[in-house]
């Protein structure tokens, strides 16, 4: 006879309601794993029925043992589905209420269907019938249905997205992780496959091996462009390296640290072989990023359904969802592939826009984008930038920039994106990749002149011809057959939308940093003389003087921009001085400049290797002419100015706040002294160093700070051939000249009038203790 709830246990002495507790206090605190409980031997179904009106689970628990029951090997499958959907239409809502909740983050929100089907060890049960078919040997086990699979997905997305922790459990698990990229070869249950995936990569603590996805090539080539374009996002994931933040780590000491603890290759370079390796990966990336979309409907339309749309369309899911239906549909009523023209004719056209289709396809390009320029710097960025020069990349950009990369009009919403560091829409995103993808693609390699069409190589040629100099190895070296076509090229056309750039606007700065790419590197007259046309020095100095602009890293983009423009062209000088006409706009100039040394210290450097060789050219009467009448290099020529730079380029940095961004500002004052040291001057700018630590009251802290600064340059870029190499192009000065200066103003002799030590004080010395120990 059964004992009635309330009666003491005879085995354990404990009644069965305090027993019920005691077990869900357990499952809370993990000491009984939900695989168990599913199993429904722990907590009779009555118990469970009487807690469920009160806990308000909505009948979660127990149709999570209906789940384990009706999902053992050879069950009928159907069952199981039916509970599945049942689960799904419970923990579905929450999910849709969370990405359209004002994007409430788990932690301010909560779902407790979601965390009650973890609870109860619904999550793991999934896996465990995702997964079932790969563990068992068994012949004769019924297969699973392609609709059974996609419900079980999105049931683990749904508490993904709802639950903290639930992703970060799933990617601790890599026999599960390996094994979803095994779904994706069925096109019915990709699209929540990729999209679980893209979740669970993003919070995995250690990177996948892209080589341990069991045949990872064949997987691939069998993607349409579509899945390919979406297994990108997962891709991104797996070739960045991670980001080590604005803290400690971020500076050069920890980073030459961690690079001396990992010789050898990241497991993100590792992943980027392996993509690159695969036949024919890189080609169809091209082709999915040049691909044209026909557009059905105009521009003020597409803005005003992307006002109507975007209210609930948040998320990449949602997006990728109706394109699905819609290409199914499609597929349904013709035996054609659906292009764009189909599926705007496809039943769902009512409710899937053709602006729709044009953001889909957007957001995809973004995301190919951002892989291609991953890859383009990396190791093997040659090998990569030989194959998109032949895949016609730069071509097939150019001939989409005017109706697709950079339209008039751009909508302000707001989308979350793997790969971006700010919220911002499709289309900001995509120009923001795109200006990326030129920047990395230009940036110190020869391939650059393929953003210029044949015309404008031309053009280049024949500035060479009239300055009476050779024309530069790599133009001479271009395959003409790969250069933009058309009426411009993108480098061209690019120049014509940053002039019409609104003051105001962020993507000044990645324009900038894009037409900057391209004449990084070794010094190219006829490549300054080609923008100088174009107007580009003077709508620089419009945005530092007169635009108000008060963006530090816009500016920045432009002081650098400019210094690569004007340096060593006596002609940017003039023209310089022709718009900086009056000492009010001077001024204003250079205050620009001293209000943030660190970001305009590469155009005082620019100005300073101008003005010393410009001094060495009194030859020629035009040089002559433009010193005497530049107000720049009249200013510069002082010497009082060039030791006020100099004193706070070494003052404002020292080796435990070194970073990328600064170290810039060691190179910039090392360049002042290499040119003082040729004209027997730097025992001038040393003493100089002196003195003004005693007007300053704090002798010997800026030679001290100096001298370790200089220890650290040594160690940082005398094994670094790369870095060496940008030294030496971007200052025309011998990379031997950089080293020998540095050995001198180390050199421990206390009698050398060029060594910092014989100006420092016995007293305040300290050149022996290790920097690191600062």
């Amino acid at each position: 006879m059964a004992t009635s709830v309330g009666t003491e246990s005879p085995r354990t002495g404990l009644t069965r309601r305090s027993r019920s507790r005691n077990i869900l206090s357990k499952i809370r605190h993990g000491e009984i794993t939900g695989r168990g409980m599913c199993r429904g031997t722990q907590i009779p179904e009555a118990l469970l029925q009487e807690r469920d009106k009160r806990a308000r689970w909505h009948g979660i628990p127990i149709l999570l043992q209906k789940l384990y029951e009706s999902s053992h090997p050879n069950s009928d499958l159907s069952q199981t589905h039916g509970v599945v959907k049942e689960l799904s239409s419970l923990l579905s809502m929450e999910a849709m209420s969370f990405v359209t909740e004002d994007r409430k983050t788990a932690q301010e929100s909560t779902f407790p269907n979601t965390y009650t089907f973890d609870l109860f060890g619904g999550v793991d049960l999934l896996v465990e019938i995702l997964m079932r078919p790969t563990l068992t040997t068994q012949m004769n086990n019924p297969k699973m249905s392609d609709d059974l699979v996609k419900d079980c997905l999105s049931v683990l997305y749904n508490c993904c997205i709802c639950t903290e922790g639930v992703t970060k459990s799933l990617a601790s698990r890599n026999d599960f992780v390996l094994f979803l990229f095994t779904l994706m070869t069925n096109k019915k249950t990709f699209l929540q496959t990729a999209t679980l995936i893209e979740d669970i990569l993003g919070v995995k603590k250690e990177m996948i091996q892209l080589e341990d996805i069991p045949n990872l090539p064949t997987l691939v080539q069998s993607f349409d462009q579509q899945q390919l374009a979406n297994f990108c996002r997962i891709l991104s994931v797996t070739i960045s390296e991670p980001d080590v933040g604005n803290d400690d780590k971020h500076t050069l000491l920890a980073k030459n640290a961690q690079q001396k603890k990992n010789a050898s290759p990241s497991r993100a370079e590792v992943n980027q072989v392996t993509l690159l390796n695969i036949p024919g990966f890189i080609e169809r990336l091209c082709k999915l990023a040049t691909r044209k979309v026909s557009e059905a409907t105009g521009t003020s339309n597409f803005l005003q359904e992307l006002e109507d749309w975007y209210t609930w369309l948040d998320n990449a899911l949602v997006l990728d969802a109706l394109v699905q239906m819609a290409t199914e549909e499609a597929e349904h009523s013709s035996t054609e592939s659906s292009d764009e023209s189909t599926l705007a004719t496809s039943p769902l056209r009512h409710r899937l826009p053709q602006s729709m289709k044009i953001v889909h396809e957007i957001m995809y390009k973004v995301e190919v984008l951002y892989v291609l320029c991953v890859l383009l710097m990396g190791r093997q960025r040659n090998q990569v930038h030989k194959m998109l020069a032949e895949f016609r990349l730069i071509p097939g950009l150019n001939n989409l920039f005017d109706k697709l990369i950079w339209r008039k009009q751009t909508s302000n919403h707001v989308l979350h994106g793997q790969n971006q560091n700010c919220d911002c829409s499709p289309e900001i995103s995509f120009k923001i990749q795109f200006l990326r993808l030129l920047q990395s693609f230009s940036d110190h390699h020869e391939n650059k002149y393929l953003l210029l069409n044949s015309q404008e190589l031309n053009e280049l040629s024949a500035i060479s011809l009239k300055a009476n100099i050779p024309e530069v190895e790599a133009l001479v070296n271009t395959d003409r057959s790969l250069v933009c076509d058309g009426k411009k090229g993108l480098l061209t056309r690019l120049l014509a939308v940053m002039k019409r750039e609104p003051a105001d606007s962020s993507f000044r700065f990645w324009q900038a940093r894009a037409v900057e790419s391209f004449l990084r590197g070794a010094t190219s007259y006829a490549d300054q003389v080609f923008l100088l046309k174009r107007g580009l020095l003077e709508h620089i100095l419009f945005c530092i003087i007169d635009s108000g602009c008060k963006s530090r890293d816009v500016l920045q983009s432009y002081f650098d921009l400019l210094g690569e423009l004007m340096k060593f062209n006596i002609d940017a000088f003039r023209r310089f001085n022709k718009y900086v006409n009056t000492e009010e706009k001077f001024q204003i100039f250079l205050n620009q400049i001293n209000s943030s040394l660190v970001d305009s210290n590469m155009l005082v450097r620019c100005i300073v290797l101008s003005l010393d060789r410009f001094e060495n050219q009194t030859e020629d009467v035009k040089v002559v002419e433009v010193l005497s009448e530049c107000c720049l290099l009249s200013y510069m020529s002082r010497v009082e100015n060039r030791l006020s730079f100099l004193f706070r380029l070494v003052n404002i940095i020292n080796v435990q706040t070194l970073t990328q961004e600064n170290v810039s500002c060691l190179n910039t004052s090392l360049v002042v002294l290499m040119l003082a040291r040729r004209k027997g001057k730097l025992p001038f700018y040393l003493n100089a160093l002196r003195e003004k630590e005693y007007s300053e009251k704090y002798p010997g802290c800026l030679l001290n700070n100096f001298h370790n600064l200089l220890r650290f340059w040594q160690r940082h870029y005398l094994n670094k051939d790369k870095d060496s190499t940008c030294l030496e192009n971007s200052s025309c000065i011998s990379f031997t000249y950089w080293k020998e200066t540095v050995s001198v103003l180390l050199s421990s002799d206390r009698t050398s009038p060029c060594a910092i030590a014989s100006y420092i004080d016995e007293a305040f010395m300290d050149l022996d203790r290790d920097f690191l120990e600062v």
